[in-house]
């Protein structure tokens, strides 16, 4: 049985905790993809259609930017999302992004 990308990525994102965040690049490595960041976005794109348990607004940019922004339901709640899990964002910037950045290759052993 093949398995599809996106779900592989939608795994990923599954076991991010709250209060954490990690980059489509990340989740790339750790499918063993590296230059596959983009489709890791697409995916973060349809997830919303997919499967409202996954937590799409904890993947950001390789520099904590918040790039996925404009596809959720309104230009804000990614932000809010993450503010609600207390993640201080300013300038769609997550604030102290190394300390709070979640990486799959060392959390989840692949």
């Amino acid at each position: 049985m093949e398995t599809n990308f996106y779900e592989l990525v939608f795994d990923i994102v599954k076991h991010i905790p709250k209060g954490r965040v990690t980059s489509y690049g990340a989740i790339a490595k750790a499918l063993g993809t590296a230059k596959s960041s983009r489709m890791v976005g697409y995916a973060m794109n349809l997830s919303h259609k997919h499967d409202s348990k996954i937590p799409a607004h904890r993947v950001v940019n390789r520099n904590g930017l918040l790039t996925g922004k404009h596809h959720f339901n309104n230009i804000n709640e990614m932000q809010s999302l993450l503010e609600a899990e207390g993640i201080k964002v300013v300038n769609d910037s997550i604030v102290n992004f190394k300390t709070l950045f979640w990486d799959p290759i060392t959390e989840l052993n692949v």
